[in-house]
């Protein structure tokens, strides 16, 4: 009880207000979306003093990764894919450097060019993005990105989730081709951030990460047995799509409603590459 105490103690804050900072006078590198730095909510809207204090160790809520408390996060400006890494520009990264092909790769439903890559596990989405000058993204980074300038529940705002914004539901019973879905992008000009596929983040997932985690550009624990991902699938209900839900699955699996998309840092203090976690 002492622990819990302290921790609330340790919580009880004013939220500051959320700032960003100007667009670089560079443009972006190609395909990609210039994320400005600044301070964001993160998580639900829930604080701290609202949670029963119980349940904020019971790791089997939420699917593995409860989404409150909500917390003030600073991150560095960066760059994040506007698109979901397509099957086309994965080809071409399994062409160039010998990479296992994907899970998937001749399945019709699947290897459009222009839809994205699933059956990639997490250690080859991040060798792809290295190879590409960039890194997974954060789990703080990808929630940002979806998030944009406002307090939402999806990318594109508070309207429920309808077929005219995302690929869910098991509505079409595959993947479409990136970039779909205008009216559901987010307010960084970032699309299927829900929906579609599934997306892996840099981090390691652990269920109490949001109490102890830093408040600057933060990062996943150094070790862990699952990767989070986010962003929901294409079989997945409005439920899982929301901005805020947190999934997690074993990094070595390779499915057809999971892809990534890269980032890049832009600050001047940023690190551009994460150390390789364990």
């Amino acid at each position: 009880m002492k622990l819990v105490v302290a921790l609330i103690a340790g919580f009880i804050c004013i939220f500051p207000a959320v700032g960003f900072a100007n667009p670089p006078a560079s443009a972006p590198p190609e395909g990609m979306v210039h994320i400005p730095g600044g301070t964001y909510p993160m998580g639900s809207h829930k604080s701290l003093l609202e949670l029963d204090p119980v349940d904020l160790f019971n790791t089997d809520r939420h699917a593995l990764g409860p989404e409150n408390p909500a917390h003030n996060v600073e991150l560095e400006p960066y760059y994040i894919d506007m698109y979901e890494v397509t099957h086309g520009s994965y080809m071409k990264f399994v062409e160039a450097t010998n990479a296992k092909k994907p899970r998937f790769w001749d399945n019709p439903d699947f290897n459009s060019p222009n839809q994205p890559v699933v059956g990639v596990a997490w250690k080859t989405a991040q060798s792809y993005c290295k190879w590409k000058g960039g890194r997974l993204p954060t789990e703080a980074e990808w929630e940002k990105a979806s998030r944009g300038k406002r307090s939402i529940n999806y990318p594109w705002g508070n309207e429920t989730p309808d077929s005219t914004r995302l690929n869910y539901n098991e509505e079409l019973k595959k993947t479409v081709a990136v970039g779909s879905y205008e009216t559901g992008k987010s307010d960084y000009g970032v699309y299927d951030l829900a929906g579609n596929v599934a997306e892996w983040t840099y981090d390691w997932h652990q269920a109490e990460f949001y109490i102890f985690s830093s408040k600057a550009n933060p990062v996943g624990p150094e070790k862990g047995q699952y990767k989070v991902i986010r962003g929901g699938n294409w079989r997945n209900d409005a439920q899982d799509v929301n901005m805020v839900y947190r999934n997690a699955t074993i990094p070595s699996i390779r499915k057809k409603t999971l892809g990534f998309r890269c980032a890049q840092s832009a600050g001047a203090t940023a690190p551009n590459e994460y150390p390789t976690p364990h």
